[in-house]
């Protein structure tokens, strides 16, 4: 089993999975299966009505790693109907049997998308599948791709088990060669286990039951599935990490399959040209050396593209990647600690960007509705995007990478509240996962930093921030870390007096941290201002903790003001950043510059662009 397969049991008792009650129908077809329909949406957004049976996200979902490139990938998705059936956790996996219900995957069983709109601690999915005779021809493997499942999984083909899986954030694989039939259906089942904030795992802000800042679960299968054939030995991951001069890259393969005597080549490539390449043994690190390097920004988000080919034998694997060149460090600038990007000080402006949809919850109903987001932060003059509390698909990070923003990536939490009651498991748990999450994003190159811990939700200690902090650090050196954003608020207060920033929290604020003789320093979220627009709310509560403005002229008024602190003061205090609240509302919350349904600009878009822009330059001056 690989890394891509890693198990961990965790307190949720993953073992239960295996002895799920199911209620089932006699034996029968999987078309007699109930006829799946999309419920009617609370809030629809302009690609509710585009999603359907045959359009369930068809967009190629691991584009750093396309085998054998991205414009002509050979894959098989698995994205569509399968049937489903919630359990009880007590009896075996419905093996041959047909389940009385239909998803709509990779929706969230309690999203709308889904058909099911309906939480379930335990679940089934099940699918029979014609595996193209040629992908097993020649001697090549079947794998079995899951980009996310929440929150422990395990997988069957045709009655074998071929994979064990936790952690609801990071992707996985299996290798089911061995476990089909030579010919006919393949029978899928995947058994899941989603405790929410029923256990101490990541779960960020959803809740079982919802509630001012927190927000409806997003159980099971939730990111793309899909088959693609492969050699005995693979490519599961190339990691392109620009090194120090800024003229090349360090170039890491991790392999599935054996690996004893494979070779890989790499070419790089900018507009179509080779610019450079290098060969060597698969399992350690190559130098490619670039001619005549350009540099990425979000002004200039310039990114090479690799083929590779993996040797060994007589068998070859093909793929294509891509990366971007540049730095992201703290450095002295006029005296104080700053965060220069490509060695020039730059100040990191950004929203908070939660990545919810009222139609899918976490998982955006389209490719185009993924790329909106970043496309309109980037249209009101950000540079940088927090994702809070979340990770987000392949394909979210493949167009910040090529829109050009910045981004925090914080870790998602753990439930709040009970820091005391957390065990040595749940804590072991943590790490793990925030490991397993920096190994599978550190070849994005919009990625600038790591956020373990948000206000202290989940952090055992005031020391946890700085252990997490050296531990990510150790793992990944080439960029910044936050050990802990907010740390003037809100469980287990405390600066950490870690990590490569020092962050606080101000509503409305914006706050001004001074930057200390370590860390840069940066207001981690501020702003909230408030303004729901009737028929565009989520049918719930708003909360208003921030304060409320009457229409879209005093939103923007109000805007325009709190940047403008940050404009006028923040170069006077070397402050290096700022996240605004934030760039849609969510649920409850009705605070952002769109509308949760993204129908609706809230605030007018040339006068954000000009403040925001103005900002930037004012603190970006050496």
């Amino acid at each position: 089993m690989t890394e891509y397969t890693r198990v961990r049991r965790a307190c949720t008792g993953l073992g239960a999975l295996m002895a799920m009650g199911v209620a089932t129908m006699a034996l029968a077809a999987p078309e007699q299966a109930a006829t799946w329909s999309s419920k009617a949406a609370p809030l629809a957004t302009p690609w509710t009505a585009q999603v359907s049976p045959d359009n369930a996200l068809p967009d190629y979902p691991r584009p750093q790693l396309a085998r054998p490139s991205l414009d002509h990938p050979r894959w098989m998705s698995l994205n569509g109907l399968w049937q489903y059936v919630p359990a009880d956790g007590k009896g075996a996996p419905p093996f041959g049997q047909t389940l009385k219900a239909q998803v709509l995957v990779p929706y969230p069983v309690e999203s709308v998308l889904s058909g099911v709109q309906q939480h379930a601690d335990f679940m089934f999915y099940r699918r029979l599948v014609d595996v193209p005779a040629d992908f097993a021809a020649h001697g090549q493997h079947v794998r079995l791709n899951f980009g996310a499942v929440a929150q422990d999984a395990t997988v069957y083909v045709n009655g074998s088990k071929v994979a064990e899986h936790t952690g609801g954030y990071t992707s996985f694989t299996a290798d089911i060669t061995s476990a089909l039939h030579p010919q006919g259906p393949q029978e899928i089942i995947v058994a899941v286990h989603a405790p929410v904030d029923g256990a101490n795992v990541m779960v960020g802000k959803q809740r079982l039951k919802p509630e001012g800042i927190f927000y409806t679960a997003a159980s099971g299968i939730w990111q793309s599935v899909w088959l693609e054939p492969v050699p005995a030995t693979s490519l599961a991951q190339l990691t392109f990490t620009p090194v120090r001069g800024l003229d090349g890259f360090t170039v890491d393969a991790k392999l599935d399959g054996a690996a004893k005597g494979a070779t890989l080549h790499v070419t790089a490539y900018a507009d179509g040209k080779a610019v450079g390449e290098a060969s060597g043994a698969a399992t350690a690190p190559l130098h490619l050396a670039i001619a005549h390097p350009r540099l990425w920004s979000p002004q200039d988000p310039f990114l090479y593209t690799f083929k590779a080919t993996l040797t060994q034998g007589d068998q070859h694997d093909e793929v294509t990647s891509y990366a971007g060149l540049r730095s992201i460090a703290v450095a002295k600038v006029g005296g104080r600690n700053r965060i220069v990007l490509n060695g020039k000080p730059t100040f990191l402006l950004a929203t908070l960007d939660q990545g919810y949809w009222p139609d899918g919850i976490y998982t955006a109903p389209t490719d185009a509705a993924l790329k909106f987001d970043i496309q309109k932060t980037k249209d009101l003059g950000f540079n940088t995007i927090r994702k809070h509390i979340k990770v987000e698909p392949a394909r979210w990070f493949y167009w910040a990478d090529h829109i050009g923003l910045m981004v925090w990536q914080d870790m998602p939490a753990m439930p709040n509240g009970h820091n005391d009651a957390l065990s040595d498991a749940d804590k072991a748990g943590f790490r793990r996962d925030v490991s397993a999450i920096i190994d599978q994003l550190k070849g994005e190159t919009s990625i600038i930093g790591w956020i373990p811990f948000n206000e202290g939700w989940g952090q055992w200690s005031i020391p946890a921030a700085g252990e997490l902090s050296a531990q990510i650090k150790q793992r990944d050196p080439s960029r910044l870390v936050d050990a802990r954003s907010g740390a003037n608020c809100c469980d287990t207060k405390g600066d950490p007096h870690a990590g490569d920033v020092y962050d606080i929290h101000d509503y409305q604020g914006p706050g001004l941290p001074s930057p200390d003789a370590q860390r840069a320093s940066m207001d981690g979220e501020h702003g909230g201002l408030t303004l729901g627009v009737p028929g565009h709310v989520w049918p719930n509560t708003p909360i208003n903790p921030y304060g409320a403005v009457k229409d879209s002229a005093a939103l923007t008024a109000g805007y325009v003001a709190n940047t403008a602190v940050l404009r006028d003061k923040g170069p006077g205090v070397g402050v290096s950043g700022s996240v605004y609240t934030q760039i849609t509302d969510v649920e409850g919350e009705h605070n952002g510059l769109y509308t949760y349904d993204r129908k609706i600009e809230k605030a007018d878009e040339a006068q954000v662009r000009a403040i925001n822009e103005a900002t930037i330059r004012a603190n970006s001056q050496p």
